[in-house]
């Protein structure tokens, strides 16, 4: 993983110590410049955004048009506004960001703009207005997550310092995921202890919390990784980690087992424990920690679907979603027949943006936007949703692996890998592949939290794409 002598020949380079060629020596030992890339990316950037901006204006319209057959201008007004906000942004990084990566903000602004056009559909559909409406909420959100993207991008100048805070990222982590447990300012909903509310404002800290354990997680397996990957005895053609070595790895599966057991969330438990499978595979090389992981995160998950009664309906939901009695049951399969049904209806193309019936499904803004896309968008319509997600993923897993410093591979590879999981945890919930879990589908769906911790994942991407391209390259040539 550690690659020194990229690191070495930058380090020469910037400060001009490069020394002179010796007999046998293969230093360059020519004219030597420094050489930059032009900061060309942004203008790629900017219009990518106009085609971005153009798309969610239309998908506003549509949904309009085909839910009440009138333009409501006040809504595209709030978009319309949005989208200044995010010309905002491209305009600041080409003064603190020029050689950050062209493809994430077009992409995010995308995704994040088809999800408001649906949750703007189910209000019309539910027939909420003003505040009490999701859309409006949502737009209110994205404003505050773009702004707060910015704030990062312009105080962390170079993602290096974050090494430096790693426990103080942990210790932060750790705090972010108790607040739920605390008396007085602790929210339950739908059966989960995962928010804490404060007069009318609720706030799911887990979702920053992820954004924490991987800084923590990057710095840690930075410092970690000759001994968890060096030693360790052969069995079946891989080298396992000795018994002195796995407390890592059964502290991170305790952290998760307990937020299975008293925050009653699957999901969250499963895509923290995940998170931490990948970055010690990328750290260390070795196929062995997954196959332990795997096997410590199925017997726990095992064990809970026997004893947990939530962890027991949800499964037997995944299982058997059409018997009457796990239909009808509270907490049964009610949710997830109606999301298999409204995404048969929507078939290849769909039923039309405003013309499909989201609103049946529970919860179809948020843990079943999907679903509601999947109706009026068709199976189309999610494959090219589905490869945004993919195009922002791929882009975050190249900057990491484009990466200089070890610290920043880990830390790129960690953020674009929880989007993707999390990702794969919905969409293979609703589409029943694995178990509904009740997480949210990053930028898509309405919750404020989930948006600012996706955009501040954005953020980091973006400065680090910056960083690393922004280091001098080495010339050598008459």
């Amino acid at each position: 993983m550690a690659v020194p002598a990229d690191m070495a020949a930058t380090d020469q380079t910037a400060t001009g110590a490069l020394p002179t060629g010796t007999a046998g020596d293969t230093t360059p030992t020519g004219p030597i410049r420094v050489k930059r890339a032009p900061a060309r990316m942004r203008n790629v950037e900017l219009l990518l955004l106009l085609v971005a901006c153009g798309i969610n204006g239309a998908a506003m319209a549509l949904v309009q048009l085909g839910a009440t057959g009138e333009i409501d201008q006040s809504v595209i007004i709030l978009g319309g506004l949005l989208a200044i906000l995010v010309l905002g942004m491209h305009v600041a990084l080409r003064f603190v960001a020029p050689q950050a990566d062209p493809l994430i903000l077009p992409v995010i602004t995308v995704l994040n703009g088809l999800g408001i056009a649906e949750i703007y559909r189910i209000d019309i559909a539910n027939g909420d207005a003003g505040w009490d409406a999701a859309g409006v909420r949502q737009i209110a959100w994205t404003g505050l997550a773009i702004a707060i993207a910015l704030a990062v991008i312009l105080v962390i100048r170079n993602h290096r310092v974050l090494q430096r805070y790693r426990y103080i990222a942990m210790f932060t982590g750790i705090v972010l995921l108790l607040l739920p447990m605390l008396p007085v300012i602790g929210h339950a909903e739908f059966g989960a202890q995962l928010w804490i509310k404060i007069g009318g404002f609720s706030f799911q800290p887990g979702e920053l919390a992820k954004i924490a354990l991987a800084v923590f997680f990057a710095g840690y397996l930075v410092e970690s990784r000759d001994s968890l990957s060096m030693v360790g005895r052969r069995f079946l053609g891989m080298r396992f980690p000795r018994a002195r070595d796995l407390g890592p790895i059964l502290v991170i599966w305790a952290a998760a087992m307990a937020v299975l057991i008293f925050q009653r969330d699957l999901g969250t438990s499963l895509l923290y424990f995940g998170l931490f499978l990948v970055m010690i595979y990328v750290a260390t090389g070795r196929a062995s920690w997954v196959i332990l992981g795997l096997a410590l995160f199925l017997g726990g998950a095992l064990v809970a679907s026997q004893t947990l009664g939530y962890v027991a309906g949800r499964f037997e939901g995944w299982l058997d979603p059409f018997n009457q009695d796990v239909y009808d049951a509270g907490g049964g399969s009610y949710q997830l027949v109606q999301g298999l049904f409204g995404l048969a209806d929507g078939g290849l193309v769909g039923t039309g943006l405003g013309g499909g019936s989201p609103d049946r499904v529970p919860l179809s803004q948020s843990d079943y936007i999907i679903a509601a896309l999947g109706e009026e968008l068709g199976l189309a319509g999610l494959f090219a949703i589905l490869a945004l997600y993919l195009l922002f993923v791929s882009r975050g897993f190249r900057i990491g692996f484009s990466g200089q410093d070890d610290f920043g591979r880990l830390l790129g590879v960690g953020l674009s890998f929880v989007v993707a999981l999390q990702v794969f945890i919905v969409v293979g919930g609703v589409t029943r592949v694995i178990p509904l879990t009740g997480l949210t589908t990053p930028f898509l769906a309405a919750g404020g939290s989930s948006l600012v911790a996706n955009w501040i994942i954005a953020a980091l991407l973006l400065r680090l794409s910056d960083t690393i391209r922004s280091q001098p390259r080495l010339v050598v040539g008459p």
